[in-house]
């Protein structure tokens, strides 16, 4: 069993453990920072420099943490080792058989901006496993716990694509309207992921439902996108919009989508109908 309390002595140095992270974005950077702040040794991992190495990075890692894009992903993980424990805290993977061959992963998400985190503001987290609370832990991280991966990584897609369509009917924040498209979609939530072999209970933890409610609000990139796609029908995103890529994976059959799913299918027909981006 790997112990992240593998820091000690060697001829009277002490020696850190070291964890990559994969991904040097706001994300990446913030939780890169907690881990400096509780004494690991941390390096990065930035695609955009061509002239780095991921083995480099890697190599002698005793765990990674991957941030990276969610339509990066599938091109990362193929070069990792599937020995070292994968902490995975991208948002947006859909489908949780990209990590088929990996022995020990684990999904880390919820409602945390990254900027919040780098400010040392009080946020919580969804951890499918105790050793992220060991690593992460401090005095305003906090996290609640389940071992359902599928369902974390399915309410970390879902949310996108749900916030796009929150932004598409213009629904305000705080208004009778978002409220009630809030509950039903979480109830909507939990019979994807129980017609997808995951928990449905997932969704009423902070990955879940906090996470909904923190993406179907300003300023979130999805939320935003939608409501510019309901005026510029076929408008073409300013920045990342995860939703999207989501989106198009749905389209591909990548889960299980049931009929009574109407919030699901009524985006998928304004994605077919303008949203070519």
């Amino acid at each position: 069993m790997w112990n992240v309390t593998q820091n000690g002595c060697r001829d009277g140095i002490m020696v850190y453990m070291k964890i990559a992270i994969l991904g040097a974005g706001a994300f990446g950077t913030a939780l890169g920072g907690v881990l400096a702040d509780n004494g690991y040794d941390v390096d990065y991992y930035d695609p955009q420099i061509e002239c780095e190495k991921l083995s480099d990075v890697v190599d002698g890692a005793k765990c990674i943490v991957m941030c990276v894009p969610s339509t990066a992903a599938p091109h990362v993980l193929p070069h990792l080792p599937h020995n070292v424990p994968l902490i995975v805290a991208t948002k947006g993977i859909l489908c949780d058989n990209i990590f088929d061959g990996f022995s020990d992963y684990m999904v880390l998400s919820g409602p945390g901006f990254a900027a919040d985190i780098k400010m040392a503001k009080p946020t919580k987290l969804t951890a499918t496993d105790d050793r992220i609370v060991e690593l992460f832990g401090n005095e305003f991280l906090s996290f609640d716990r389940t071992s359902d991966r599928r369902g974390v990584l399915m309410c970390g897609a879902l949310k996108n694509v749900y916030a796009i369509l929150a932004g598409y009917l213009e629904l305000e924040p705080g208004t009778k309207a978002h409220e009630e498209f809030l509950t039903e979609v979480a109830e909507e939530m939990q019979a994807l992921l129980s017609a997808n072999g995951a928990d449905p209970d997932t969704v009423n933890l902070v990955c879940g439902k906090g996470d909904l409610r923190l993406t179907c609000d300003y300023p979130s990139r999805n939320y935003t996108y939608g409501r510019k796609l309901r005026r510029e029908s076929g408008c073409v995103p300013d920045n990342t919009v995860e939703g999207l890529s989501a989106l198009k994976r749905i389209e591909r059959g990548e889960i299980k989508v049931p009929d009574e799913a109407k919030y699901l299918h009524k985006i998928m027909e304004v994605y077919k109908n303008g949203a070519k981006c």
